[in-house]
This record gives C-alpha cells, sequence and structure tokens, in this order.
C-alpha cells in the first residue's frame, strides 16, 4: 500500500510448514497497525489489526498457551543466549 511504512516485527515458523510474520504498520495519516501475514504453502492470507485487537489477541493467546501447561522449562534458557 502506497503512504505507509512497514517495519517487520518478527517472523516465526509454525506447525505444518505454516510461517507467520509480523509487521508494524505506520500509514501516513499517523495510524498505527500490526499487518499479520500468514504462508501456508503458496497461500497467504494478511490482515491489518489495531492495537486494542492486538493486544485482546495476544492476551487471549497466552491464556490459551499457559491453559495447556506445556511451556513449563520451554523458554528457561533462552534469556541467557
Amino acid at each position: 500500500m502506497s503512504g505507509e511504512t512497514t517495519t517487520p516485527i518478527t517472523e516465526l515458523a509454525a506447525p505444518f510448514g505454516q510461517e507467520i510474520q509480523l509487521h508494524d504498520v505506520a500509514l501516513e495519516d499517523g495510524v498505527k497497525m500490526m499487518r499479520v501475514r500468514i504462508r501456508e504453502r503458496s497461500r497467504f492470507t494478511v490482515f491489518d489489526i489495531d492495537p486494542a485487537t492486538a493486544k485482546a489477541w495476544g492476551n487471549a493467546m497466552t491464556a490459551w498457551a499457559e491453559a495447556t501447561g506445556t511451556l513449563a522449562g520451554m523458554f528457561e534458557d533462552t534469556q541467557n543466549d
């Protein structure tokens, strides 16, 4: 899109060959969005979300991940890399 500045935030490898990219998007009118780009083989899904939606989505994902009980010890060594 024209009139926007896009800055990569992170890229994640998900199960089943999916790739997730997150980008900070600053529109020329000062609006900030997060662009979520999901690639599954040759198919792409791209959408922009506002900060409130990003926060709610992040909170829901964190709560779900913690509720699975499978995160214990998973990231202990990442702080020292």
